[in-house]
């Protein structure tokens, strides 16, 4: 089969969730299917990005590289258009040529569609073509969530977006014969009538390349890693740096708390301390979960799986976090990982691992055997294939 499939970023390096599932998901694919992507990008690619990528598209790789004056005037356009600034940002007119061609010249047989960022671009060709539109969270549900914790200026700003986006979540259902999300927490939150038929379909983790070390030296008691520029990740940094360790440090003074990963915020950075650490990108993540005694991801707003805590299970590392991010996990609480909301209570969880070293390695066991026999890749993605026909 050919499958033209559409992406907001290109998909490596795997620094973004968004970019790790089509990776992984373009991986299994590709091995029976003829894949062309057209991938947007707001900064270089490298050559070693494309070097990864490349094998996997035997249709080819096109790139359409975004600008910020066009951004800029998509954003504008957005803005008085009515649609969410979320799709302004990321439609752009040379690009949506250059799909128009993609779709008369490779002749797909289905067109997969990662994100309604991207579904602008294929609702002129809305019923000419076997589509399938993956969501794979709800923009709207995070928004909504961000203006309830926005400063008073923020809110009407980011409350607007939200109606915008969700009303674009409806329409966007009616271009795309088939549809899919990450769970069904997220799929519950589609304001559609007929979203029961979106189909749930998992991420995965490589658990060949995310293994315990059980050897490693443990330099921090808690750690915390993402996206450090994605505002959920943003909150739940700050939450757990200003408003959970100094609990924790009450009991355990010395506890040191790493926080890692990409292009850190300004507000990430301004919590670096002789407590805290900030280390931004780190080359390979798999060392920082292996430098620290426990995980923590204590997420307030935001929608989706968080592929951090899928990581940190596979590695055999004691995880804390949410309601919110378990829901969506679907892990049991107390048994695989703990829950808890305040912070207040997170502290009570993150201290009574710290404190009692078999009881939680007996529950990492646990969370490492239960994203084995839950979440792969290939599983994941035979669900996805299933769409295509």
């Amino acid at each position: 089969m050919k499958l033209l499939v559409l992406l907001s970023r290109f998909p490596y390096p795997l620094d973004k969730g968004d970019k790790l599932r089509a990776y992984h998901q373009l991986r299994f694919l590709a091995a029976r299917h003829e894949i062309c992507l057209f991938a947007l990008s707001d900064e270089d690619v490298s050559a070693e990005a494309h070097a990864a990528v490349r094998p996997l598209c035997r249709g080819g790789v096109v790139v359409h590289r975004l600008r910020r004056p066009a951004i800029g005037r998509n954003m504008v356009r957005a803005l008085a258009t009515g649609r969410p600034l979320q799709v302004g940002y990321f439609h752009d007119a040379r690009a949506q040529r250059q799909v128009d061609g993609l779709l008369r010249d490779f002749r797909p047989d289905h067109v997969y569609c990662q994100l309604i960022r991207m579904a602008e671009y294929l609702r002129p060709h809305a019923g000419r073509w076997p589509m399938t539109l993956d969501y794979m969270d709800v923009f709207s549900a995070g928004m909504a969530r961000r203006a309830a914790q926005a400063s008073r200026w923020q809110r009407p700003v980011l409350a607007l977006e939200a109606r915008r986006l969700r009303a674009y979540e409806a329409a966007a259902f009616d271009w795309f014969q088939h549809h899919t999300i990450i769970s069904d927490q997220d799929r519950q939150l589609i304001h559609h009538p007929d979203r029961a038929r979106i189909c749930i379909v998992l991420n995965g983790i490589d658990t060949d390349f995310f293994q315990p070390r059980p050897a490693a030296a443990k330099e921090y008691d808690v750690l915390f890693c993402g996206n450090m520029s994605y505002h959920p990740n943003v909150d739940a940094a700050y939450f757990l740096a200003e408003e959970i360790m100094p609990l924790v440090r009450r009991h355990r003074p010395g506890a040191r708390l790493l926080v890692a990963g990409t292009t850190p915020a300004p507000r990430v950075l301004a919590l670096a301390s002789a407590h805290v650490v900030v280390s931004g990108w780190v080359p390979d993540i798999r060392a920082a979960y292996a430098a620290a005694r426990v995980f923590a991801a204590p997420m307030r707003v935001g929608t989706g799986l968080q592929n951090k805590l899928l990581e940190a299970l596979a590695m055999r590392l004691p995880c804390v976090t949410t309601p919110l991010a378990n829901n969506a996990l679907g892990a049991t609480a107390g048994q695989e990982l703990r829950v808890a909301d305040s912070a207040a209570a997170l502290a009570a969880a993150l201290l009574g691992l710290l404190a009692d070293e078999p009881a939680a390695q007996a529950m990492a066991g646990r969370g490492h055997e239960f994203v084995r026999a839950r979440y792969d890749w290939p599983g994941a993605t035979a669900r996805l294939e299933a769409l295509f026909g």
